[in-house]
This record gives C-alpha cells, sequence and structure tokens, in this order.
C-alpha cells in the first residue's frame, strides 16, 4: 500500500519538486510546546555570500564533527531526540537538533542565526525560497540517498539541494466517530449544499455530540498565519485539480492575479466555517488549542493536516480527510512532500552528506515512521506509517485524487499578507465581497513589490 503511495506521488513530484508548508514557533533544544505544524517558513538573508564547498573525502565514522539541525517540527522533538541518540550510536557521529515550537516566528529566528553568524548545518526550507539561498547550499547531488527517492529537491542553479523527510497531505481533518454519530457521511462532503447540510446537522446535535463546534479552525495571524496564508490560502490554488494542474498558481505568479469567481465560491465556503468555528479559538486561538480541542472530540473538523495527529495514541477515534469543497465535485486533498531538509554550504557539509545517507537507512526511517508518524519518501523503507490520518490520506493518492503543494511555490511571503485577510473576515469586517476585493488587492500589491 505505502508503494502504491510513493509511485501516484512520484508523477507530480517529478514535474515541480513539490513542497509543503511553513510554521511558527519559539527556539529550544528540548521540549518545545507542540505549535506542532509541519513546516518552517525559512525566508533568508541575501543571498549573497556563502558557495557550498567541493565535497571532501568522506572522513571515517566518528570523525565527521558535530552536526547542527534545525527541526521546525516541534511535535516530533523527542523522537528527532532519539534519532539523533541512535545516529550517535550506530555511527559514532554527533547529531545536535535544535528544536524550533511556540510562538516566535521562525523565520526571523532563521534570520537571526544567519546574522550571528549561527547557521545550523541543516535546516528546512520551501520549494519557493531556494532563490533565497542562492550559492549557499550544498549539491547533494550523487548521494546514496538519491538513489531511493523521487522526492528531492532539484534547482537548476545549485542541483540537488533538498533532503525530503517526509510526505505530507492536508485538507479538513475529520473525527469519523463523530460523523457516524451524527449520521454524516464523510464521502458526500464534495459539494458546498452537501457541506452546508453537514454543518446545520452537527451544529444542532452539539450538546448530544458533546461537541464545542463543528470546526476547529483558527485564523489567528500572528502565530498561525502559517495556517491561514499558506495551508487554507492552498486550498482556493489547487482544491479540485490534478496534481499536476498549475492553472491558478501559474496566474497567481502572472503578477499576483486571481480568478475572482473561485475566490468568491471560496470566500463562501470559508464564511460557513467561520460560522461554525468555536469563536475563542477562530479569533485569539492558538495551534495548540486548535489540535488539543480536536483531539479531545471538541471539534468535529479542523484546518491541519496529518501532522497535527502523529500516534495512534494521540487518539480514541478514527480520523480521515475531507475536501474543502467550496465547489461542486471538489473530491481532492493536497498531498505530497513537504519542506525539505537542506545542507548550509559553509557548514559542516560532510557531516550533512552522512547524516542524510543514514538517515534514508532502516534504523532512521524505523524511527521517523514508528515513532514520529512520519510517512516515508523512500522507496525501501519497509514501515507502513502508523499516523492515524495514513489510511485516508492514501485512499485519496492511490484513487488519484490528490492535488499539488502549489502554494509553497507563491511568491515567498504572501502569507504573511493574506493571512490578515482571513483574520478581517473571521472578526467580521469583511463579507464574502470584501475578501474577495480585499485579497485581490494585498495579493496584486505584494507582487508589485
Amino acid at each position: 500500500m505505502r508503494k502504491k503511495l510513493l509511485s501516484a506521488l512520484l508523477a507530480s513530484t517529478m514535474v515541480l519538486s513539490l513542497a509543503a508548508c511553513g510554521t511558527t514557533g519559539t527556539t529550544g533544544t528540548t521540549d518545545a510546546t507542540p505549535s506542532d505544524n509541519a513546516e518552517t517558513q525559512t525566508e533568508a538573508a541575501p543571498a549573497d555570500t556563502a558557495t557550498a564547498e567541493a565535497p571532501a573525502a568522506e572522513a571515517p565514522a566518528g570523525d565527521l564533527g558535530e552536526v547542527r539541525l534545525l527541526n521546525g517540527k516541534p511535535e516530533i522533538n523527542d523522537q528527532m531526540q532519539a534519532l539523533a541518540a541512535k545516529y550517535n550510536e550506530e555511527t559514532g557521529n554527533t547529531l545536535v537538533v535544535e528544536t524550533i515550537g511556540g510562538d516566535t516566528n521562525a523565520s526571523d529566528e532563521l534570520k537571526k542565526m544567519y546574522q550571528a553568524d549561527n547557521m545550523p548545518d541543516i535546516f528546512v526550507i520551501e520549494a519557493n525560497q531556494a532563490a533565497n539561498w542562492d550559492g549557499m547550499l550544498a549539491d547533494l547531488a550523487g548521494e546514496e540517498w538519491t538513489d531511493k527517492t523521487g522526492f528531492e529537491l532539484v534547482d537548476a542553479n545549485m542541483g540537488t539541494i533538498g533532503f525530503p523527510y517526509t510526505v505530507e497531505a492536508t485538507a479538513l481533518g475529520y473525527n469519523a466517530d463523530l460523523l457516524k454519530a451524527a449520521g454524516v457521511d464523510p464521502a458526500s462532503l464534495t459539494t458546498p449544499a452537501a457541506w452546508q447540510a453537514a454543518c446545520e446537522t452537527l451544529d444542532s446535535k452539539k450538546d448530544e455530540l458533546g461537541i464545542t463546534a463543528v470546526f476547529g479552525w483558527c485564523a489567528e495571524p500572528t502565530n498561525l498565519g502559517w495556517s491561514s496564508g499558506t495551508h487554507v490560502f492552498g486550498q482556493y490554488l489547487d482544491a479540485g485539480l490534478k496534481a499536476d494542474d498549475t492553472t491558478y498558481i501559474d496566474l497567481l505568479n502572472d503578477g499576483g492575479k486571481i480568478d475572482e469567481a473561485r475566490m468568491k465560491n471560496f470566500a463562501e465556503f470559508i464564511g460557513m466555517m467561520n460560522k461554525y468555528s468555536d469563536p475563542a479559538l477562530l479569533i485569539d486561538g492558538t495551534y495548540d488549542n486548535q489540535v488539543a480541542g480536536f483531539k479531545e472530540g471538541k471539534y468535529v473538523f479542523i484546518t491541519q493536516g496529518n501532522w497535527c495527529v502523529t500516534s495512534p495514541d494521540d487518539v480514541s477515534f478514527e480520523c480521515g480527510f475531507a475536501p474543502y469543497a467550496f465547489e461542486d465535485g471538489i473530491n481532492t486533498i493536497i498531498a505530497g512532500p513537504p519542506s525539505y531538509w537542506v545542507a548550509y554550504g559553509e557548514g559542516n557539509v560532510d557531516g550533512a552528506k552522512a547524516f542524510f545517507n543514514w538517515c534514508a537507512g532502516d534504523s532512521a526511517q524505523n524511527i521517523l515512521v514508528n515513532d514520529a508518524g512520519l510517512v516515508s519518501p523512500f522507496d525501501d523503507c519497509q514501515y507502513e506509517a502508523v499516523n492515524p490520518f495514513y489510511k485516508s490520506m492514501n485512499s485519496y493518492i492511490t484513487a488519484g485524487n490528490y492535488s499539488g503543494w502549489h502554494t509553497m511555490l507563491k511568491k515567498d511571503g504572501l502569507q504573511n499578507e493574506t493571512c490578515n485577510v482571513f483574520a478581517d473576515y473571521a472578526k467580521g469586517k469583511l463579507d464574502a465581497d470584501g475578501f474577495v476585493s480585499t485579497m485581490a488587492k494585498v495579493i496584486a500589491g505584494y507582487y508589485a513589490q
């Protein structure tokens, strides 16, 4: 089954080296509060300094020096620390994991590290951020791990720069037990009318179901702007499209243009989510509140991806994905590799390369899949994902009902603008038409900069 997932995704990945996601966080080396999104927004200082050095002769195990890895997934901090310990045990080499999570913007933190000449050897970027690091990343072409996957990130100027560490999906995550108790079939949620009817039914049975709200949706822009401005906005770009269909991202990248009719339908769907969300979470909530509420059964739906619930022990119910069906017939989720680990060209490149090769192997994949709940991007991985969303995720992918992570190919930083439009809509400052006109103005203005 995992092989089917990989083969289905490979074709679309080869088209655009799919990326995903952005996150916010605080820094720490051990226990970070799970603001656990999948990824980090790693905007960089101007790429005008370092160039990747030619690889030196391979050093013996245990003699590669310390490698620092900046982890952008605080929800798997413990597992990453275990990964580092296993790496040292098996190779004698040292990996130091520094985790970002909480309330500090991750991209700002990475900029500070760059300016302080304190860059980690390995950190996270998204596909559209590669240009920020032009000449500053190591070329990983020819490494052993590249023969085990088709998901590596390849840049025309810098070569093979990105190591894929997982495959992820995002849509409207749901609590299958609550839907069943309410008599709502998630397979029917492929039209706006079906969604509206389901929301009315679920809302009318809140007391019976013991829920706080239908949706666990947070439009707070300061710390969760990555969610609304990247993932939720990404549904406008890709929902209902085949993985290689770039219609709306191409339009967006052509000077910041939008399809106003599609955006209006999207706005009305978001308006429905606003109406049936927990007001406290919607305006001033946090990622932790959102995920905890979903795990505790307070919300039927959550606007996140498979990263928000990583272990079967996290929940007592079956998890699944439903599409953002803001137009009739939309039946896709967004799926593909997320952001990538890259090696800083002026850092410990040999050490980073050695870690990547080991990380693609059995011991590391065991930890990342079975303990961290990730979905492996490597063809020879023998472990089936334990992530509670995996069954639903895989059913969409094997059926071909998945869209690409084209939201990661928008102009970098746009999410910091669009998230405020979602917030104003949630606060009632805009109606659906105002959402469309404001979004059009904000996007065009950003692309004009």
